[in-house]
């Protein structure tokens, strides 16, 4: 960042209040056909990835989850099931194209009564203090203009032995692995986007919102200055990906 009015878009530096609209612009584009493009991308490994992150979640029947960033619904699907009747899964997104294909998948699989939807902003959460077991964010945090905030809006909307759980790319941990990444994320990553999605700058901005977005040790940091404590990382596929959990004690 430059100033306090400016944020980084990918690589490219922005007016701070331009970012949301930018990135909205990106997932109306890929909308139909993330979950093809997900496959793709990481061979099918980003299913490993999030069975982990729902492991590590905990969700016990009857809870009340908030799942931001939820896209096509990999999370809230499954955390559905495990809330049963008496819980609450609220799917959310920035983004009313993603919401909207999310929503039509949720009806698809059944899951009515305990599910809900609301378009999201991170940072401003709309819900009460101390109101949710459970806050999920999937490959979400990195597009969110200040995740400070959106960080310290999360602690506020947890119950006390509440949960946050960010699921997110992160920095490989080994050279070799980072150089092969590198070649693939800036070199094969948009010529597979334009390929399937007929959009490769979109891919490009995600290659680089990657590289842009805080390594798993300052992450670690941000979450603790939010207030979270017992904080643990969980690095997956040698750091290409990392799972952040903290608890709100």
């Amino acid at each position: 960042m430059s100033d306090d009015n400016t944020t980084h878009f990918g690589y490219k530096t922005v007016r701070t209040e331009e970012k949301a609209d930018m990135v909205r612009g990106v997932f109306d584009s890929v909308a139909s056909k993330y979950d093809i493009m997900n496959d793709v991308m990481s061979m099918g490994i980003h299913r490993l990835w999030k069975r982990f992150a729902i492991e590590l979640a905990g969700v016990r029947c009857g809870q009340k989850i908030l799942d931001l960033a939820s896209g096509t619904g990999d999370l809230a699907d499954k955390f559905a099931g495990l809330v049963g009747p008496e819980g609450l899964v609220l799917m959310s997104d920035i983004n009313a194209a993603m919401l909207s294909v999310g929503r039509d998948r949720m009806l698809d699989h059944g899951h009515v009564g305990n599910i809900a939807y609301a378009q999201i902003n991170a940072e401003k959460l709309p819900v009460a203090d101390n109101s949710l077991d459970l806050i999920t964010i999937a490959f979400g945090l990195r597009n969110v203009t200040d995740k400070d905030s959106a960080l310290a809006s999360m602690y506020r909307a947890l119950k006390p032995g509440g949960r946050v759980l960010v699921l997110e790319f992160s920095k490989p941990t080994n050279k070799p692995l980072e150089k092969i990444y590198d070649v693939y994320s800036f070199n094969l990553l948009p010529k597979m986007g334009k390929l399937i999605a007929g959009d490769a700058e979109s891919y490009q901005y995600l290659a680089e919102s990657i590289r842009m977005h805080p390594d798993q040790e300052t992450l670690k940091g941000m979450m603790e200055n939010a207030g979270f404590e017992r904080c643990d990382v969980h690095n997956l596929t040698g750091g290409i990906v990392a799972i952040h959990r903290g608890f709100k004690l």
